[in-house]
């Protein structure tokens, strides 16, 4: 394995100045280094062979104010002065794990709770949110099903009301953190076809009829994953999160800031990729020298720095314009197809470099290179991404 310690190109120095960040950012990247190099660094190997992160992380996490950043204070969190590149700075110094199923678990709330936030009741804010917060409760996103991924206005698990009841009948696949949380934010048809008949329910996870089974996957080992299937489950009415027919506004506003957090994480696994690959190329030595010292592989990390730099402006770029209250679709859309082939690329091209060391598991691009197409299809895959930039233009 590389030596940590060996080389200057380390993901510091990779990463470019920013006029966006000030001193408060500094700082909340302070802080959360020594966090995560303390409580979650040393265990990441352990966690995703486990295929888990323990709940008493979750609990460690909440109290170090982790799980609430960029979320109102009055559920637990904080979010005075906290804007988008203290987002960026969150997804890059989690990325420095070089194990996005550990990120993925912690911050699985980053897609369940905010629709509750945004368009739940009162009473549903202050039950979910403060425990989700402070760690001791876990909540997810359900909407995917097995006919059903980005073309999210085709949903068929349905919701019937029965009295002060909503029946629910369906299934859901692909759910993260689905068998270890406590609710899911889920869509539902309550209406006709289209996506003005799309609702939003939280489902409590252990009602009667409720069934979860596991699922295996190539990477984010330590974030668990699963199929939901709900056979005549009951869910009062005041479940409902936001209005009959809201549910695929809500769900479109969630995807914006996901999409967003998601390039920010390839963007910053990127460079991790490039900091092992650089060490690795300045220790190991071939023909006589180092492999630092033969022209193909300096292209190769010169080229991989060259991206991940652009990539890094575009994304800078699109987190200032939504701080100016835009929302930028086209551009969200296409910078996550700019990262994530960003991260393909680096991930691809840091294990030639690194060769069989490479191939191991238990090191950082190992781990990220099994998560390449997770991010790539998550959130809304290339190929959608790309449809919906171009309709977006009017194309």
């Amino acid at each position: 394995m590389p030596d940590r310690q060996s080389s200057a190109l380390d993901f510091d120095a990779l990463r470019p100045p920013s006029p966006f960040m000030s001193e408060t950012h500094r700082a909340w990247r302070d802080s959360l280094r020594k966090f995560v190099e303390r409580e979650l660094i040393p265990h990441v190997t352990e966690w995703d062979e486990a295929g888990y992160v323990p709940r008493e992380v979750f609990h460690k996490a909440g109290a170090f104010g982790l799980l609430g950043a960029g979320y109102p204070e009055q559920y637990g969190g904080w979010s005075e002065g906290f804007d988008r590149f203290h987002g960026i700075v969150t997804s890059e110094e989690l990325a420095r794990m070089g194990a996005g199923g550990v990120s993925a678990a912690l911050m699985v709330h980053g897609i369940g709770l905010p629709p509750i936030l945004a368009i739940g009741t009162n009473d549903m804010k202050q039950r979910i949110a403060p425990p989700v917060l402070r760690g001791e409760m876990q909540i997810s996103l359900a909407i995917t099903e097995p006919d059903a991924g980005s073309d999210v206005a085709n949903i068929t698990t349905r919701a019937e009301r029965r009295g002060d009841d909503y029946i629910v009948n369906g299934s859901k696949m692909f759910i993260t953190g689905g068998m270890t949380s406590h609710y899911a934010t889920t869509a539902v048809r309550t209406g006709g076809a289209g996506a003005g008949g799309i609702s939003l329910l939280l489902i409590d996870l252990n009602a009667k009829g409720v069934t979860r089974t596991s699922l295996k996957k190539q990477g984010w080992w330590a974030s668990d994953t699963a199929a939901l299937y709900f056979d005549d489950v009951a869910v009062c009415a005041d479940q409902l999160i936001g209005a009959e027919g809201q549910g695929f506004a809500g769900i479109m506003r969630n995807f914006n800031g996901e999409r967003l957090g998601m390039a920010s994480g390839a963007t910053a696994s990127a460079r991790v990729c490039i900091e092992d690959a650089a060490r690795w190329a300045q220790q190991r030595r071939t023909f006589g020298k180092r492999l630092a010292d033969h022209q193909v592989i300096r292209h190769k990390i010169a080229e991989m720095v060259q991206r991940v730099n652009a990539t890094t402006a575009y994304l800078e770029h699109c987190a200032w314009r939504v701080m100016q209250g835009e929302t930028p679709v086209a551009d969200l859309c296409l910078l996550k197809v700019q990262a994530t082939q960003t991260l393909d690329f680096c991930a691809r091209e840091a294990t030639q470099i690194m060769g069989g060391v490479g191939y191991m598991r238990g090191n950082r691009v190992e781990r990220i290179y099994r998560e390449v197409r997770v991010n790539a299809i998550g959130g809304g895959s290339e190929e959608i991404m790309r449809d919906l930039a171009a309709r977006q233009l009017g194309l």
